[in-house]
């Protein structure tokens, strides 16, 4: 599909070169010969062209008139001015506009046609940028945050106020799986910053070295390995979000860093004396009681009072079991078009099974149960055998979480994630060991550096 080319011209022999010329180049080439015919196009018509090549000065006004006019309007597209006497104070007005380039005439076209092609790229970069905030818009709108109960409500009206408002933090707090992760996509892309960037980091998957590193960055022989330049996250996120999952998980001392990164909008990178400034909105995320931690030490009260501009706490499923009503035709419908399935019944005893369990693992564990059951379904009904909730099995069975002398039961139900087995395993061989770490990483078949920095992430106990 060719890319639409605005000329406004009133010189008839070059408006007509320069429209013939780009024609053959595969330009989609509207002729204006004064400013009135290109505001027809422009309201009439509805054309937005994604290059308009204006003459500066026409019969009935000044072109830099007409952009102002209308360089809102047409957000992607790029301005380029051709003017035979002008002056300083238009080419500066010009560029404080945004215009693109300001040439003077006569220009040669091999010169003009290494402008167009650069204003092209330009305009296409914004065009595409718009698109993809656009659609984040759609797909992540406050309504994404599905469910009926009063507490669901309350978090989407919340969410609403919050994208049209320029806060600086927020501290989005609920247990592992309420949707902390598709809440701060909201936050990006329904607000303001959304055509910026959204960078994302889990603080608590990486150790403290690398965190630091992966944060603010580093320069060439900052340590050993820093080969070259790194941009941390904090500078990649500029003028978008630093969504800071699992906050609680981060050490002391970059507590204190981060900290004064977020009051002075300013930072260093690693080996290096010189400030960045930066402009970014952050969004922290725990599934821990970050108030109980200020009050036990383990999480710094300044950061922590620096963040909570707004707080938004997220309800565990199991307090707002009618939202099972919304959640799981939802899941249903995704994963009916996803594998190709055509499931549309679920009968009142796998209801009654939905409602009875508690749900450990929040909205994520229900998406996981009912992936498997649309995956197994051999027709229009939800196949209840799959549920495989712990509910359903006595208090001894397979699916219940438990050890023995010999070995340890993980439910694979949903119910636990990744980092629930990965502690469960450890804190249970931990104990088998009477806290010694030297003889539980020798039973698990690690290191005991590797098992040390699992025990202070999951804040487990080990003997000296």
């Amino acid at each position: 599909m060719p890319n639409t080319l605005l000329i406004i011209e009133d010189e008839p022999l070059l408006g007509n070169e320069l429209s013939r010329h780009y024609s053959k180049a595969g330009w989609e080439v509207e002729w204006a010969n004064n400013l009135a015919e290109a505001r027809q196009l422009l309201e009439e018509q509805h054309l937005e062209p994604l290059l308009v090549l204006s003459d500066m000065n026409l019969p009935d006004g000044n072109a830099l008139d007409l952009m102002e006019t209308y360089k809102g309007r047409l957000p992607h597209g790029e301005w380029l001015f051709l003017t035979g006497y002008g002056s300083v104070p238009e080419s500066v007005r010009a560029l404080r506009l945004g215009a693109y380039e300001f040439l003077e005439k006569p220009c040669e076209m091999d010169r003009l046609d290494l402008v167009m092609a650069s204003a092209a790229r330009s305009a296409l970069a914004q065009r595409r940028l718009l698109e993809q905030a656009e659609i984040g818009h759609r797909k992540y709108s406050p309504e994404t945050f599905v469910g009926k109960s009063a507490r669901a409500q309350e978090v989407r009206d919340m969410l609403a106020r919050l994208t049209h408002v320029p806060f600086s933090a927020i501290i989005i707090a609920g247990e592992t799986g309420t949707g902390k992760g598709l809440v701060a996509r909201i936050l990006h892309h329904g607000g303001k910053r959304g055509t910026q960037p959204l960078v994302e980091l889990n603080c608590a998957a990486l150790p403290r070295e690398i965190l630091e590193s992966e944060l603010f960055g580093h320069e060439a022989g900052a340590f050993t390995g820093a080969t070259g330049r790194h941009r941390g996250l904090i500078e990649q996120a500029d003028g978008g979000t630093l969504f800071l999952d699992e906050i609680g998980e981060m050490p002391l001392d970059l507590q204190a860093k981060l900290l004064k990164a977020i009051e002075d909008r300013k930072f260093r990178r690693l080996g290096s004396e010189r400030e960045i400034k930066v402009d970014v909105q952050v969004l922290a995320a725990s599934h821990r009681n970050l108030e109980e931690m200020v009050r036990e030490g383990t999480f710094r009260s300044d950061l922590f009072h620096r963040l909570s501009v707004f707080r938004l706490n997220l309800p565990p499923l199991r307090e707002v079991k009618e939202d099972l009503d919304e959640l799981v035709p939802l899941f249903v419908a995704e994963l009916n078009a996803k594998a190709g399935k055509q499931v549309r019944v679920i009968a009142d005893k796998v209801w009654a099974e939905l409602r009875a369990h508690d749900w450990p693992g929040n909205v994520r564990e229900l998406r996981n149960v009912v992936e498997r059951c649309v995956l197994f379904a051999d027709g229009p009904v939800f196949p209840g055998q799959w549920l495989q909730l712990p509910s359903r099995q006595t208090p001894s069975g397979p699916f219940m979480p438990g050890a023995t002398p010999d070995g340890l039961f993980i439910p694979l139900d949903g119910s636990m994630d990744l980092d629930d087995m990965d502690r469960y395993i450890i804190e249970t061989t931990l104990n088998r060991h009477h806290g010694n770490v030297t003889g539980a990483a020798r039973a698990l078949g690690t290191t005991r550096e590797t098992l040390r920095y699992r025990v202070r992430k999951y804040g487990l106990k080990e003997t000296p």
